[in-house]
């Protein structure tokens, strides 16, 4: 694509023109276009004809062919061949083009930083790790983290392009191709404003409350940049890759790490809440003058749950994880408990066991016939880091979350 997109702020364009190029879709505003955008990107490489794009989306056929006019145009849709027809000449088929955009997700975690290129199906070209310290200050994590998004850019660069040939550093440049990104989506713990990219008090990390992280990503970029929760990206990701089952599924996402806390997705769309501070399920009471959290209050979920982990007694962060998991049941009366993070990784069975145990003894309790099922969350095909980039891939194919 050979646009620019002009949004995101602009400061050093480390990656916007060296390792990036932008894109600009103005097509993608469409609703209408996104309906055709999501159809071609759920047919594959088969592709889909005109013809079936005007039945199932609704639109008349010169509709559908003005939409995939302009999005072959942008270089995002292409010819497949050709399917024989009923009658008439052979059907023209159509199938998106998975590299004419990408974007960056992010996950900022307390001690670790990943971070993964995906194409506009979603799929992983690239990634890379990086050891991260959240309280090093602000300065220095967007600094690292903006280093890590243009190293991984740089790499998706390398490998479309080959070999560069010598010359000056403006020859290189000119030479080498681009990776059209529609920008960068950032996932760390909450609690935070997904609106307006401004976190609050971290917990443990109370240095980056009013932080606007989003802007200044954003100004160091040249891209733009959506900012959420770790729970909230993670949850996006499992709910787009039918991990729950329907489109209209209500799960809750609970992720066990270096912190506690929960992604809730109600009738397919992630639920953030009025200020968008919906999830903080780690800081939920559920011990009286327990002992002290990192959030100030005394017996909260998370504390007795990491304190657990630390003990090595999984039984018990498994038995105290459930309990909180039984409290959300009952509350949203919700179709599946999914569970994730680096510790339930560790030991998937004692969670998934003793998480179902207590939800199975709160059903038998009720009377109720069936327990909520709990199951382990895929692994890194829908981590934290993918459901980031997720917030930038989603809303171009009308899966916009709530």
């Amino acid at each position: 694509m050979n646009r620019t997109y002009e949004g995101g702020g602009a400061g050093r364009r480390g990656v916007g023109t060296a390792a990036a190029g932008g894109a600009n879709l103005p097509a993608l505003r469409s609703h209408n276009t996104a309906l055709v955008l999501d159809l071609l990107r759920t047919a594959g490489e088969p592709g889909i004809s005109r013809l079936e794009l005007a039945e199932r989306t609704g639109l008349t056929p010169q509709a559908v062919s003005k939409i995939t006019a302009r999005l072959r145009a942008d270089g995002l849709v292409t010819e497949a061949g050709r399917r024989a027809s009923t009658g008439g000449k052979p059907r023209t088929v159509l199938r998106l083009v998975p590299g004419a955009g990408h974007a960056v997700g992010l996950h900022l975690d307390r001690d670790e930083l990943r971070a993964v290129l995906c194409d506009l199906t979603g799929a992983v070209v690239g990634a890379r790790r990086a050891p991260l310290d959240l309280g090093a200050g602000a300065r220095a994590v967007v600094e690292g983290a903006a280093q890590e998004v243009e190293a991984l850019l740089s790499e998706g660069v390398a490998e479309r392009s080959g070999p560069v040939p010598a010359g000056t550093p403006e020859d290189v440049a000119a030479a080498r191709p681009t990776v059209p990104v529609l920008g960068v989506g950032v996932a760390l713990p909450g609690p935070l404003d997904h609106a307006r990219g401004v976190l609050h008090r971290v917990t443990g990390f109370p240095e980056w409350d009013g932080f606007p992280l989003r802007d200044a990503l954003a100004r160091r970029l040249g891209v733009p940049v959506v900012v959420d929760k770790d729970t909230n990206a993670a949850a996006l990701g499992l709910a787009l890759g039918g991990a729950a089952g329907g489109a209209d599924a209500s799960f809750v996402y609970l992720h066990l790490g270096t912190g506690l806390g929960a992604g809730l997705v109600v009738g397919g769309a992630v639920h953030r809440g009025a200020r968008t501070g919906a999830g903080e399920f780690g800081h939920q009471v559920v011990q009286l003058d327990g002992p002290p959290c990192g959030c100030g209050d005394r017996g909260c979920i998370e504390a007795l749950c990491l304190a657990a982990v630390a003990r090595g007694d999984m039984a018990e962060a498994a038995r105290v994880l459930g309990t909180g998991a039984a409290n959300l049941a009952g509350l949203l009366d919700i179709d599946l408990v999914l569970l994730g993070g680096r510790t339930v990784a560790e030991h998937p069975d004692a969670f998934e066991r003793g998480v179902g145990a207590v939800l199975g003894a709160r059903a038998r309790r009720e009377g109720s016939a069936t327990a909520v099922p709990v199951r382990i969350a895929p692994g890194e095909a829908r981590g934290v880091a993918e459901g980031a980039a997720q917030l930038l891939l989603a809303p171009l194919f009308g899966r916009a979350e709530g």
